[in-house]
This record gives C-alpha cells, structure tokens and sequence, in this order.
C-alpha cells in the first residue's frame, strides 16, 4: 500500500483511512485529533476531539466548553481503528504537539506548526523518527535567518530606556506569542509590571496555572491609571487593537510588532511599525532543513506555507518532496 493511500488530502483536511479521523481539519468532522490551539488548526463543532489537555483547555477558554461532542486527553500511544498514534510536544505553542502515526506498516509524523528555538512557554520540540514527515512551510525561503529572540528582546528595552516619556506598544498574538514575549522579558530582567490587552488575560492567566511564570501582570484598560502613568510601560495587545481608539489612551507609543513577518521591511512599514521584533514561533530555513536531514524520512509532504523552495531542496538531497495543497490555514500565531 502506498502511504498515499494511509494519509491523504480530504476537502476537510489531512485524513486517515485506517482510523478514520482528520487532523487540524478545516471544516467540522466526526473525528478529528488537533495539533494546537490556534484557530488555524483547532476549529469548533467537531464530533469528537483528541488532543492534548492543554490543548483542549486551550479550546474550552476559546470556543467553550461545549466546542465539540466528545473530547478525549491524548495520553502515550493510542489505537485508533487501525492506526497507533502518538503526541509528542512542537515546541510552538502550550499544548503544541506532533502527531506520530503508525499504520500499514509506515510511520508518518505530522508537525502541525513547530519550532526548534527554545521557548519558555512551552514544551520544546521532540524529534520524532519517520518515513513520511508532514512539515509547514511558513518561511520556507532561504532568506529567512531568524535571529536569537534575547537580542530582540535586547532591543525593546534598549528602546524603553531611550524614550522612558513613551509607552512602548507591543503587537503580539494572543496564544503563544504574547506569554513567549513576557516570559522572554522577564529573563531579561524586566520586573516592573506589564500591561496587557483584555483578549489576553484568560490565555495569560490559564498558562500562569501550568506554570509559566510572567510575573505581575495589569489590564491595560487600568481606570486608575492616567495617559502619563504608562510612560515608560510595556503594552502587550494583539495586533488587531493598534487601529483602534484603544491604543490612543498611551503616551506617544512606540509601535512595536513580535512576528518572524518582521524581517520582510515592506511589511513593517505596512504596519506603520517603529520596531519591529523578530521573534518567531515557527522554524525558519536553517532549522526547517536541519530537522529533514535530522529525520532522514524518505518523503517530506509540504503543507501551507513556501512550498516550491523546499520541494526543490529536497529534490536536490534525493529525497521525495510533495505539496499537500491544504487551504485554510490563515498563520495566526504570526
């Protein structure tokens, strides 16, 4: 049987015959198992949900308690129809995980998004041997070096220092990106309060319980705080609240954006940003390639993302290369 026939491409999404389940599908199905929490891969009304606890908490504080049937915890291997699954974490988000597939005699690893820098909000990633790999491709081009998160981090603050009259607003997703950005800040050694947006507090809160330590957190809405009392602060919010009459309530902001976007120029100046952070929950072109030559499968199946450029990588280390041509998936922990 080729592996074709045991994982393949549905309208739904990626499917498995032997067990008769999607993952991360796009549209509500009797079975689905889910990779993360963002809303790009974990959708609501599914008849049945497997996935990680953090996950599936991460799912309950987003869509409710009732966002699907059934759920089950995702505990060490599972056997499903005809196929044994696994878990094993991606280092990309809280909950985050691979999904090892074993059937008809092949082992499949889809990754779902990953990322190979180490991230203190989360599990790191745990290589998982295959013969089929399904990778992203989100910055799949060799142009994408994505340079160490500290130096980044280095850098907003030099920027606090240098303006303490201005309030630095920092765009930052709300799953996963944010709680990285404030726990990165906290091992720089900022100790000082830092305000956030309301659509963060419940993920912020939910990760201090599984702990993750960001330190003393405020609303940014804080009614005893005038516009001069954020001078000097660090603001976190999701991208989304810079062109609303939210952000006016700061001091001459510092427009910051936290996304691995921010190394392609046109895009922060689209964004009116001032400082752009590059900071990156995905895995870039150094360790996209390193993790296929780590894991030697003898195919690699590419989903969203920059397929052409890895195909064509692949290629040329001999290895079979192939595009999922899965839609859907919109890249919100960017």
């Amino acid at each position: 049987m080729r592996p074709d026939d045991m994982l393949h491409p549905r309208p739904a999404g990626l499917y498995c015959p032997a067990g008769d389940f999607h993952i991360d599908p796009v549209r509500p199905v009797a079975r689905a198992l889910i990779t993360h929490g963002h809303a790009d891969h974990a959708r609501s009304g599914h008849g049945a949900v497997l996935a990680t606890r953090q996950t599936l908490d991460i799912m309950a504080i987003r869509y409710g308690q009732d966002f699907a049937g059934q759920t089950q915890v995702a505990e060490g291997p599972l056997r499903i129809g005809d196929a044994e699954v696994a878990f094993h974490p991606a280092g990309h988000v809280l909950g985050s995980a691979q999904i090892a597939i074993r059937t008809g005699g092949r082992r499949f690893t889809v990754s779902g998004d990953y990322c190979r820098r180490a991230n203190p909000a989360c599990a790191p990633f745990e290589p998982v041997p295959c013969d089929v790999f399904v990778t992203e491709a989100t910055f799949a081009l060799p142009v994408f070096h994505h340079p160490e998160p500290e130096g980044q981090i280095a850098r907003l603050l030099a920027s606090v220092q240098a303006f303490p009259e201005r309030a630095h607003l920092v765009g930052a997703y709300a799953l996963g990106k944010a709680q990285r950005l404030i726990a990165l800040l906290r091992a720089a050694g900022w100790e000082a309060p830092i305000y956030i947006h309301g659509a963060l507090e419940r993920l912020c809160a939910y990760h201090i319980e599984q702990g993750v330590d960001l330190g003393p957190l405020r609303p940014a809405t804080d009614d005893g705080m005038t516009k001069a009392d954020f001078a000097g602060q660090i603001v976190i919010a999701p991208p989304s609240a810079f062109a609303a009459t939210w952000a006016q309530r700061f001091p001459d902001p510092v427009i910051c954006f936290a996304s691995g976007w921010m190394q392609v120029r046109a895009r922060a100046r689209q964004r009116g940003v001032e400082l752009p952070l590059v900071i990156s929950d995905h895995v870039d072109w150094p360790d996209l390639t390193r993790t296929i030559a780590e894991l030697d499968p003898e195919q690699v199946w590419v989903t969203h993302g920059r397929e052409e450029a890895l195909i064509r990588h692949c290629t040329l280390e001999g290895r079979t290369a192939r595009p999922l041509n899965l839609v859907g998936y919109e890249d919100e922990a960017e």
